[in-house]
């Protein structure tokens, strides 16, 4: 067997990816999408259609409204071809106000429940932020499932399981980044920080017995997710994906319940004081939950002015 197919021996794959070309050659069981990755689709002769036909029959609505519906437009045509769930992400714009996001939330499951989509076979994406926490509480206890994304630190982690969701997307690669700009030191294999982050959330919420699920994401290169075999879920890129498929050496499981029960790791109770004094404390995680947040509003905006130039 190739990587690909042995690494879906231990772990779910999903696909990081708006192109539905890559869904059907990889056949991932689930599908996560974000503001930059539509923002990249819509620019395509293939997706253009998409954006052209949200407008059309929702151009009398806000530009936020017609966005909305673009992004439910993708999550059907990807669900099409999947199995399993996508995510969808709501406009990292929000990602300080729990109503809002709670209000888009609702919004966007409303609007797949139109389309005759189930619920369980969404995931609304939610920064990471305590703000975005406390409206994934609400949303799981109304059955809105909740995919916690811009995750780099285990207080981050805690806090998303305290409050009941449904999954979590630490990033791998931007806490590789991170590490590797700060130190100038190369990285790999088990010694990765990316791949020890995750490492240590996966044995965290197995060791304690939270059943929120674990989906390593934003990864730099193959060896990530080979250390990384045995997570709940891997988010992969087609660049990535291709890797895997193209190689053959033998992969072993790294991430497991009984080996979780033996690490050393302490159960901790977070409040607000104490996740955002843990938070601060951790330059890297704080930095780049800042900057994943600008980065995915400011594609937002660009996807915004190209909506209201079709109106």
């Amino acid at each position: 067997m190739n990587q690909l197919d042995q690494l879906k021996q231990y772990t779910t794959i999903v696909a990081d990816t708006g192109d539905f070309q890559t869904m059907k050659a990889f056949a991932p069981r689930d599908a996560t999408t974000n503001p930059s990755l539509i923002l990249k689709a819509v620019q395509k002769d293939a997706y253009k259609p998409l954006l052209e036909q949200a407008v059309r029959d929702h151009g009398g609505k806000s530009v936020d409204a017609i966005i909305d519906h673009l992004l439910v437009a993708f999550g059907c045509e990807i669900l099409k071809l999947i199995p399993g769930r996508v995510s969808t992400e709501v406009d990292a714009q929000l990602s300080f106000d729990t109503t809002a996001t709670i209000a888009k939330g609702r919004a966007l499951i409303a609007l797949y429940e139109q389309a005759g989509i189930t619920r369980e076979r969404v995931l609304i994406k939610i920064a990471s932020t305590w703000e975005g926490i406390r409206a994934a509480e609400v949303l799981q206890q109304e059955g809105i499932r909740c995919n916690m994304t811009l995750l780099f630190s285990l207080p981050q982690a805690i806090a998303c399981a305290d409050a009941g969701a449904q999954l979590i997307s630490p990033f791998v690669g931007r806490i590789y980044d991170w590490y590797k700009k700060s130190t100038g030191q190369e990285y790999s294999g088990a010694d990765d920080p990316g791949v020890q982050s995750v490492k240590r959330i996966y044995d965290y919420y197995r060791k304690f017995g939270y059943p929120t699920e674990v989906m390593g994401a934003s990864f730099r290169n193959t060896s990530q997710l080979i250390e990384l075999a045995g997570c709940d879920l891997l988010t992969i890129s087609p660049e990535l994906l291709q890797k895997l498929a193209d190689a053959d050496a033998p992969l072993t499981r790294k991430l497991s319940p009984e080996a979780a029960q033996a690490s050393d790791l302490q159960k901790l109770t977070l409040d607000e004081k104490a996740f955002r004094f843990m938070l601060n404390e951790d330059a890297m995680a704080t930095e780049k939950l800042a900057e994943g947040i600008r980065l995915f509003c400011a594609d937002a905006v660009k996807l915004e002015k190209m909506v209201a130039a079709l109106r």
